[in-house]
């Protein structure tokens, strides 16, 4: 069976978004590329309240509420559909809930070939980035560099801490069929 979709889960600046670009390079065919930022900045702006939105805290913690919840499985049942469509696609992940985030995918992707791939950076690193991209709540990236892993499996992991995106890029590529 031919490779589908790449799922890619880590932290918040652990290099996920730089793999993807590279990935979209380096693949023979083209690849659509979505993300969990790209789904958050298509909420309305009203979904910023955890009760039932989506909460960034101060300290870098994620809410979300049921609502969020809601249009979540909304557009992860539209990625599965394009997939089995022909779409390729990559998807750049935060799960946020470790294992059970991951089984809300795995409930929508029944008969498609998956790559699941666990995108790791040493936390005082990914910290480091989030200062120098300025965009993120400061301790999101410490936060989640080993809760979004917990319980997931994969069928490969990369590390950012000292790997260029491209060399995993073309680590993950190698396990594309």
């Amino acid at each position: 069976m031919t490779t589908q979709m790449i799922i890619l889960n880590g932290g918040s600046s652990a290099g996920k978004s730089g793999i993807v670009r590279c990935l979209q390079s380096v693949l023979p065919e083209p690849w659509l590329a979505f993300g969990v930022d790209s789904f958050v900045d298509a909420l309305p702006a009203r979904m910023t309240a955890a009760d039932e939105g989506i909460e960034i805290g101060a300290d870098g913690e994620v809410n979300v509420g049921p609502e969020f919840r809601r249009l979540e499985e909304a557009w992860i049942e539209g990625i599965a559909v394009m997939a089995r469509a022909g779409a390729r696609i990559v998807i750049d992940e935060v799960f946020l809930g470790g294992a059970e985030s991951q089984r809300r995918w795995l409930k929508h992707l029944d008969g498609l070939d998956v790559l699941w791939v666990g995108v790791r950076c040493d936390a005082t690193v990914a910290a480091g980035r989030e200062i120098a991209r300025g965009d993120r709540a400061p301790g999101m990236a410490a936060l989640q560099a080993g809760q979004v892993h917990e319980g997931v499996v994969y069928d490969l992991e990369v590390d950012t801490t000292r790997t260029e995106s491209l060399e995993c890029a073309r680590r993950i590529a190698a396990h594309v069929r």
